[in-house]
């Protein structure tokens, strides 16, 4: 497998080499999650910056071969090819994240510029930060992060997972995990071979992980 396949992998995240993963099943990257929801000094919400990192398994995979200047370890421009190829194959895909302002959807633009990988103890993290498309003045935030096809696994840390950063006093936030999946659920899932996408599942909604900002 070249280097460029290595990179199309990590990247689009929806894509499954079967020469990588011959006995998974459904889903095949997890993915552990850190988001802050930034606001303006007048109250709106400008954006959601995440730090998404990848299981040991994976990083492993991504960065098998990659030059770097010292052995086992990645600098961020190092990554940066990687880290671009990443931010711009995940477009297609929303980036994952869905958000509604007092139960209206609330458009969200591309990543902003400043946006890289790290490697650290062995795992690849990204950070990005989404930015809304306009500033988002609501009661009820609601940010969804999930795959439709369950190809990516997202879970929250059990500390700290979600902050709200620059907030005005009175807003709250709550995070709410997603519901076990059931077992005939799982096994249905467990027999989408392979190298083949989950689509005819596409209900990753249902396990979304989300974060409620509720705000005077």
């Amino acid at each position: 497998m070249t280097k460029n396949q290595r990179i199309w992998f990590i990247a689009v995240l929806t894509i499954v080499f079967g020469a990588a993963a011959p006995a998974l099943a459904h889903p095949h990257v997890w993915v552990t999650m850190h988001s802050e929801v930034v606001f303006a000094p007048d109250g709106t919400v400008t954006g959601v910056r995440h730090a998404w990192s990848f299981d040991d398994m994976f990083s492993a995979f991504a960065t098998q071969g990659y030059e770097s200047k010292v052995k086992g370890q990645f600098s961020r421009e190092e990554l940066a090819p990687l880290a671009k190829v990443n931010v711009e194959s995940l477009k297609e895909y929303d980036y994952f994240t869905y958000a509604t302002a007092d139960g209206k959807r609330a458009k969200m633009n591309e990543p902003l510029p400043d946006y890289y990988l790290s490697y650290e103890h062995a795992v690849l993290t990204l950070h990005f930060t989404l930015p809304f498309e306009k500033p988002v003045k609501a009661k009820l935030l609601k940010v969804d992060i999930y795959d439709p096809t369950i190809f990516v696994n997202f879970e929250f840390p059990k500390k700290d997972p979600v902050q709200l950063v620059g907030a005005p006093a009175g807003c709250k936030l709550d995070t709410v995990l997603p519901r076990e999946m059931t077992y005939a659920e799982g096994k249905k899932l467990s027999e989408i071979p392979a190298d083949q996408p989950n689509t005819t599942m596409a209900f990753g909604a249902e396990f979304a992980n989300k974060i409620l900002v509720n705000c005077p």
